[in-house]
């Protein structure tokens, strides 16, 4: 019997321990299974119009415009994952908001494993996620500190993702920025890359031009004409933070003379 190369046989294990990834790897709708498109949440132009969304292997972005429907589409999302959309872990039992979601209406396609580890990371309801960790006694054991309250904002931020996320996860973020200056976000960069690198994937809600940066994630545009793949430089956080970085005095000349007229 002849035997099989060495190179051969490595190629193969590596091969299968990377083609679970992605383990979520599309979404979309049950087919009927939404009466009317009349109401609310189903009556936001792109979750009315949203296709099947395919996700990238390791970030998938979520960007637009403030009501375009991000945050519920991704909130719906986790709750579809078994988290509250309130945030934190399949563990973690926080009281929900008794909004109308998406998640009942979900379909998706999987990868065969599933990922060790689920979180929601919210920089909205993060403060709220904050005390019940310590209402329950886990900060210290799983986030490196006594406290989330002990630091700022973008430090307990931080904390989780350094300390909490352990790699061979799915990870849903909404809106990081809003906790992180922009140095704190290049801190993030490398902390998603780091836990990419440890088989996690992550899909993210922002209108960070830092973040999107990203290299070769999948840019989802959630609009008033459905959802669309974009590149990063046809953005709007890109595009708006580009043009006014480069013409900022004109800019804000222009604004505030056409504000005082």
């Amino acid at each position: 019997m002849n035997s099989v190369p060495l190179a051969r046989i490595k190629n193969v294990l590596n091969t299968k321990r990377m083609d679970f990834k992605p383990y979520l790897q599309e979404i979309g709708f049950k087919d009927g299974s939404i009466p009317s498109f009349d109401h609310y949440p189903f009556n936001i132009p792109a979750i009315k119009n949203m296709p099947v969304i395919k996700f990238h292997a390791d970030v998938t972005f979520i960007v637009g415009e403030n009501g375009s429907g991000k945050s519920t589409f991704i909130e719906s999302l986790a709750q579809y994952l078994g988290i509250s959309r309130a945030g934190g872990s399949r563990h973690s039992y926080i009281e929900e908001r008794d909004d109308a979601s998406l998640s009942s209406h979900f379909r998706s396609s999987k990868s065969y494993r599933k990922p060790s580890d689920y979180f929601f990371l919210r920089a909205e309801s993060l403060y709220n996620f904050a005390t019940y960790l310590d209402e329950i006694g886990e900060t210290a054991k799983n986030y490196g500190i006594d406290s989330l309250h002990e630091c700022s904002h973008g430090e307990s931020f931080l904390a989780v993702m350094a300390n909490r996320l352990g790699g061979n996860g799915l990870y849903l973020f909404d809106e990081p920025e809003a906790a992180l200056s922009p140095t704190r976000q290049l801190t993030a960069l490398s902390l998603i890359d780091n836990l990419v690198k440890k088989n996690s994937q992550f899909i993210i809600a922002t209108h960070s031009p830092i973040l999107l940066a990203y290299p070769n994630a999948k840019i989802y545009q959630f609009d008033e004409n459905g959802i669309r793949a974009v590149k990063y430089e046809d953005t709007d956080p890109y595009i708006i933070t580009k043009s006014f970085l480069n013409n900022h005095e004109s800019m804000i000349h222009n604004l505030l003379k056409s504000e005082e007229g």
